[in-house]
């Protein structure tokens, strides 16, 4: 999806204060050092919402100095951030895609030990919360509360993975019947442990690491989740990103909080005006309804 004008601009970023030209946030870890993460490759794979997808690794890059850094999308976008790499891939076309893209190609883009995987609704919210020990793991995620196993950690949007489990993944018993994160953390972690060696992290590791559908007790290294984006970065913020996305559709399926969080914020009434008629739009191209 080609990008022009000011849109060709970095998507610069700064945690608690919106530019107005990029849609960016200000880390509280920018006048910092920045975290060395020399084993660590930031990576994000999208078709959709590239330049809140460039603001989120912005972000990451912002307080951490990684291996390497990637976009991996198929848009024209062009970025001056100096560390970020755009790769050209195929366009992903569904998420059914980019799970598939997940398992069967990253491997051919990850040179480092680990790769932390970031989302444009997903990344690194403070710095200082980093844990050496995290790269004992091949997997952490923040932990599914829908399950109450051994399996539920975790969650693929805001994910650090060894080298070793991106691999492996592409083994032909590899059972693809599942969302990427879900394929990888139950359908066939038994398999990953007993084949491959290979350690999920404990669920109060994955807690320290990020958080998605639990709230958080302690700060974390980092999150996930659209309907956590207004507590992170506040409503004002949001609602600038939010209105520049070309994808909405995740808004959708978490709509309910979502009308709640933004009757909290500034401009309810026509935010929640807004949200629903894009709802209704999407609906009546064939959507699927939200919760």
């Amino acid at each position: 999806m080609p990008v022009s004008g000011d849109r060709e601009k970095s998507a610069a970023v700064c945690f608690r204060e919106v530019d107005a030209q990029t849609m960016g946030f200000r880390t509280r870890s920018n006048v910092m050092p920045k975290l060395a993460l020399p084993s660590v490759t930031l990576c994000a794979v999208t078709s959709v919402n590239v330049l809140a997808t460039v603001a989120a690794l912005e972000v990451c890059l912002n307080q951490v100095e990684f291996a390497q850094s990637l976009l991996l999308t198929d848009s024209d976008f062009y970025s001056s951030h100096p560390a970020l790499t755009v790769v050209r891939i195929p366009r992903i076309q569904s998420a059914n895609a980019y799970s598939r893209f997940m398992l069967n190609d990253l491997a051919d883009h990850i040179r480092s030990d680990h790769c932390l995987i970031v989302q444009w609704d997903g990344f690194i919210l403070d710095a200082l919360q980093w844990d050496p020990t995290f790269l004992e793991f091949d997997y952490i995620g923040a932990p599914w509360p829908q399950f109450n196993d051994c399996q539920n950690v975790g969650n693929g949007g805001f994910s650090l993975r060894s080298r070793r489990l991106v691999e492996a993944c592409r083994d032909a018993r590899f059972r693809r019947s599942a969302a990427e994160d879900v394929a990888i953390c139950r359908v066939n972690r038994t398999f990953l442990e007993e084949e491959y060696g290979l350690h999920f992290a404990d669920q109060p590791t994955a807690q320290r690491f990020a958080f998605e559908r639990s709230t958080p007790t302690s700060p974390t290294f980092g999150f996930h989740g659209i309907f956590n984006m207004i507590n992170a970065v506040g409503s004002e913020k949001f609602w600038e990103l939010y209105v520049g996305l070309d994808d909405k559709t995740t808004a959708f399926f978490d709509y309910r909080s979502l009308m709640s969080q933004i009757g909290q914020g500034p401009n309810p009434s026509a935010r929640r005006m807004g949200l629903t008629a894009d709802r209704l739009r999407h609906l009546l191209r064939g959507g699927k309804s939200s919760t």
